[in-house]
């Protein structure tokens, strides 16, 4: 396979773990922290996907609260404070553990390496500052320079303009395969980083290349 110079890549679950804001407060939460996280993240992405289909448009951090004060519901409550614990370590979301290392690679390279994502420009600041991967990315686009979220097609554009070329040039890294196809359907390269072994989705825009982390870009590109 041919070694790409352009990188781009999903920030929420392909290179930041959106789980471990609530593993952080796990004993806090009780034993249903792990109901309340996935259900935190799945409402989250329906809210976005029910903005973009509307046509309108408000803060990713809106909708984090949004979505948690459903996961909280959901589970039957947690402790006093624990809201705002679980929203301000959504903030500082731990990096893979391969992350840091593959990115510096890809740099020492010579790739142009940015982040595509639904988050805010505060928030992804945020989250590449607590990762230790200032200075790493050429770009941090969010979803607000196309003023909707993925997975609108004039968000996956705005990788072409920043960057200064075709599409095709790109290779797209999500592990959210909704957000594969977009890319894919977009004109870019498209890596699915499937981190949790789920089944095959969209046979009609299968992936380019399918990987369980994103260890092996270091050595195909």
């Amino acid at each position: 396979m041919a070694r790409y110079g352009y990188f781009a890549f999903d920030a929420y679950g392909t290179l930041f773990d959106v789980h471990s804001a609530a593993s952080k407060y796990a004993a806090e939460i009780g034993p249903n922290w792990e109901r309340l996280s996935q259900v935190w993240r799945a409402k989250h992405l329906e809210y976005t996907w029910i903005w973009a289909g509307t046509g309108r448009h408000t803060t990713f951090w809106q909708l984090a609260g949004d979505s948690l004060d459903f996961a909280i519901a959901s589970v039957g409550g947690v402790p006093t404070g624990v809201r705002d614990k679980l929203m301000a370590a959504y903030r500082t979301l731990d990096a893979y553990p391969e992350v840091a290392g593959v990115l510096g690679q890809l740099k020492a390279r010579g790739a142009k390496l940015a982040i595509l994502t639904n988050g805010d420009p505060d928030m992804i600041a945020d989250a590449v500052r607590s990762a230790r991967l200032d200075g790493v990315f050429d770009h941090l686009i969010t979803v607000h320079e196309a003023g909707i979220f993925k997975p609108h097609r004039q968000v996956y554009d705005l990788v072409a303009g920043h960057f200064g070329v075709a599409l095709r040039d790109v290779s797209f890294q999500s592990s959210n395969r909704w957000d594969v196809t977009a890319g894919k359907v977009a004109g870019m390269r498209a890596v699915w980083v499937n981190r949790s072994g789920a089944p095959a989705e969209y046979p009609d825009t299968p992936p380019d290349l399918v990987v369980r982390d994103l260890a092996p870009l270091a050595v195909e590109g």
